[in-house]
């Protein structure tokens, strides 16, 4: 296990004590914040990064960076590789790799507003996560359980969050 990864339980057993100590020691707040620029594209500062995004020209874009839908994969995949590690280390469960995919199915009716009985997101996301390492399939099944009940972009995805926009205008 590399020096990076043994650190893991670490940081768990560390917020633990802080969430035991003081309750609110758990919530944190992340913050986004984006411009719009040219046709459909937009700079989304996150803390001290930035990211462009922008929509490939059938949807309007000129395709110089990933669209809105692709950072969520993105999200989603990033996530899952997170969760796995935190989980093995916190399960016990050797890992010696961790790769994923995943593709996601839109149907631009929704988004364009053509047909408002279809959704404007994905209709369906398929996830593939391969694991390698030396330990049985059920064990790494258990390790999969585990990330599907913790994840949260995952959970993001399968449960509810209320978001609240406010519309402010010059």
């Amino acid at each position: 296990m590399s020096t990076a990864l043994s650190h893991l339980g670490s940081v768990t057993s560390a917020t633990k004590n802080a969430v035991d100590a003081d309750p609110h020691n758990a919530l944190v707040v992340f913050r986004a914040s984006a411009a719009a620029h040219d046709a459909v594209a937009s700079t989304v500062t996150l803390g001290k990064f930035s990211v462009e995004v922008d929509e490939p020209p059938a949807l309007g874009g000129e395709n110089t960076a990933a669209n809105p839908v692709e950072y969520y994969l993105a999200s989603l995949l990033s996530c899952q590789v997170v969760t796995y590690r935190v989980w093995a280390d916190k399960l016990g469960i050797p890992v010696d790799d961790i790769t994923a995919r995943a593709e996601g199915d839109l149907d631009v009716r929704g988004f364009f507003g053509f047909d408002d009985s279809v959704r404007a997101g994905f209709g369906e996301v398929r996830v593939i996560v391969k694991v390698t390492g030396p330990e049985s399939r059920e064990r790494y099944e258990e390790l999969q359980e585990a990330v599907d009940a913790h994840c949260p972009v995952l959970d993001l995805t399968r449960n509810r969050t209320p978001v609240h926009t406010t519309l402010e205008t010059a």
